[in-house]
């Protein structure tokens, strides 16, 4: 997978309308109604200032015995019906923009989710992505918050300058100039903090990523207890506090720099300030305004300041800071899907499974970690992969079920190679019990029929024929509720050993309907006797599917059709254990190191 950081970043105006219709459709009529009452809130705030306006001037004919007290209280009474509307058209629209966030953010999070879930598997192998999917789950919060930001400017503070620079401009011009030298300045500033931020994020978010992992290390269920027994606790606080201050370090210089920039721009708008205070006062004394028109806008100067220095200092520097962190989210969403070639769909059925010279390297690799397989895996026979960690066992097996896609050579399920099928078709049909199997903190039952969840036509007798293939012996001791026992403390449930544990992944694979069931060094936290004993098992249970056995331990796969025997990513033996103990010195070898485990009568 290319690194996608390095692509030209999206104008804050581009990411805008690309992030714009995914947040609007949410609910389209909800979405319209709250900007409605933004711009409502923006039109009526200045609206309020010509009734200020008009009220003054009532207030002062009427000191001067020019006008009555029905007029100035009936502009009394305007004020006042336009300040409640403003209220409540700001109340109103706070309230909707609040709960329409939640729902964003919802929403926003599943994209990601269902953007994971059509990367190529073996993207997840490559650091990179682990880089840019820290970044895009950091960026959903900025992305819906820029999106009201935008929002906000087009529908509320744009319509209220508008609005106010028309009054002022007809009052006198030349105030017109004031608000020119504070936002010409600040545009500026607001550009040069998006690409130091920007820049900021992209050097975080690795960083950012290593200070979680080396939290977690410390913290973490699934690493404390080893992490304290070794006494590596201080290791990884002092890593820990290193990443931490990498991170503080590169985001105090770009505070730095900015800030400097941004105190330039407030020294500009501070004289436009002083600049509309002085106008108006001499524009009162020449009588070029009215009494009404210099005590309302004299009275709105601070209001209409302090609504400047929230999209000034605020919520512009926001978006700028923000926007790396945006592009980012976009940046994931556009990463290249898995496709297949000629996209097989409808009925597929694995049949044989055949590779021919089948070579495979990750990521950042330059070796081979399978080379020049050939295999030809018969439909309903049972295969099992054998050799020492790290000979290129799993590889094979993520290869063979399609997980992966080859480098060189040909992997091909009934005649059909896995780059041309669709993956949600090529792995319908496969199950399967993963060395580093899941523990869902859910109920028995659920961790058994998670992969069958809305098969209608499984039953609770299914559920437990399962339960009972892998052993499980569903003791009051151990799960005081049967099935529904929750297996998490965590939620007021129980936790299990690690072979217990393991049996559970073996039930939820035995469980899935398939055609291709792959064990990868499921028994390893299970005493060999224990081992065989499941595989005997297994071995009857899998007469009529194809199934493929990954382990290294020798002396629970003589049940085998056949045993493949792998060193250093290479198949160095193909046979039965009679033959191989002829025929494979390397076979040999292990095995006579492994016998002593096997002399019990099983």
């Amino acid at each position: 997978m290319s690194n996608h950081s390095n692509k030209k970043n999206l104008s804050l105006l581009r990411v805008f309308a690309i992030i714009f219709p995914k947040v609007a459709s949410i609910s389209p009529k909800i979405f319209t109604f709250n900007y409605i009452m933004f711009a409502l809130y923006g039109v009526l705030d200045v609206v309020s200032i010509f009734c200020m306006q008009l009220l003054f001037d009532k207030v002062a004919d009427l000191t001067q015995k020019r006008g009555t007290l029905q007029s100035a209280i009936l502009a009394l009474l305007v004020l006042f019906l336009v300040k409640l509307f403003v209220e409540i058209a700001s109340g109103i629209a706070n309230f909707i923009g609040e709960t329409y966030d939640m729902r964003t953010l919802g929403k926003l999070t599943h994209m990601i989710n269902i953007k994971m879930s059509k990367l190529d598997p073996i993207c997840f192998e490559n650091p990179e992505l682990l880089d840019d999917i820290n970044k895009a789950y950091f960026g959903i919060r900025y992305a819906s918050a820029l999106v009201n930001i935008m929002m906000d400017i087009l529908t509320f503070y744009s319509p209220y300058f508008l609005v106010m620079g028309i009054y002022l401009f007809k009052l006198k011009p030349i105030l017109m100039i004031s608000l020119l030298l504070v936002f010409v300045p600040v545009l500026l500033n607001q550009i040069i903090r998006s690409k130091v931020f920007s820049k900021l994020e992209d050097a975080s978010a690795p960083l950012r990523r290593q200070n979680k992992y080396y939290e977690s290390c410390v913290t973490s269920r699934e690493y404390a207890k080893e992490t304290r027994v070794l006494g590596a606790t201080p290791y990884f606080m002092r890593l820990f506090k290193e990443t931490l201050a990498q991170i503080n370090k590169l985001k105090w210089k770009a505070d730095v720099k900015t800030n400097l920039i941004e105190l330039c721009m407030k020294l500009i708008s501070l004289a436009g300030y002083a600049g509309i205070l002085w106008l108006l006062f001499i524009a009162l004394i020449n009588k070029g305004i009215s009494v009404g028109a210099f005590a309302a806008v004299f009275a709105s100067v601070d209001s209409m300041f302090n609504i400047m220095e929230e999209i000034i200092s605020g919520r512009l520097p926001y978006c700028s800071e923000n926007l790396g962190k945006v592009q980012n989210f976009l940046k994931f969403l556009d990463l290249p899907e898995r496709k297949t070639e000629n996209q097989l769909s409808g009925e597929f059925s694995h049949g044989d499974i055949t590779l021919e010279n089948v070579s495979f390297a990750y990521p950042l690799s330059n070796k081979n970690a399978v080379e020049n397989i050939n295999l030809k895996i018969s439909k309903g026979e049972t295969i099992a992969l054998v050799g020492e960690n790290g000979s290129g066992k799993s590889t094979l097996i993520r290869l063979i079920t399609g997980l992966y896609l080859h480098t060189m050579g040909e992997v091909k399920h009934n005649n059909i190679s896995t780059k041309e099928i669709d993956p949600k078709i090529l792995f319908n049909g496969i199950s399967g019990v993963l060395q580093k199997f899941q523990r869902y903190q859910l109920s028995l039952r659920d961790n058994v029929v998670i992969s069958e969840i809305d098969n209608k036509s499984k039953s609770d007798e299914d559920i437990n024929i399962a339960i009972d293939e892998a052993r499980i012996d569903i003791d009051k001791s151990v799960f005081p509720k049967g099935v529904e026992t929750m297996l998490s403390r965590e939620f007021d449930g129980v936790d299990l050993s690690g072979g217990q544990w393991q049996k559970v992944a073996i039930a939820r694979g035995f469980y899935r309907e398939h055609e291709l069931i792959v064990l990868d060094e499921p028994t390893a936290a299970i005493d060999p006797i224990e081992e065989t004993k499941i595989y005997n098992q297994f071995a009857e249970l899998s007469k009529y599917n194809t199934a493929v056995i990954v382990t290294h331990r020798l002396g629970s796969v003589k049940f085998a059709d056949r045993i493949v025997v792998m060193k250093e990513g290479k198949v160095v033996g193909i046979g039965s254990h009679e033959n191989l103990l002829s025929s494979c010195p390397y076979y040999e070898e292990m095995w006579n190191s492994q016998a002593q485990y096997y002399t019990e009568t099983v």
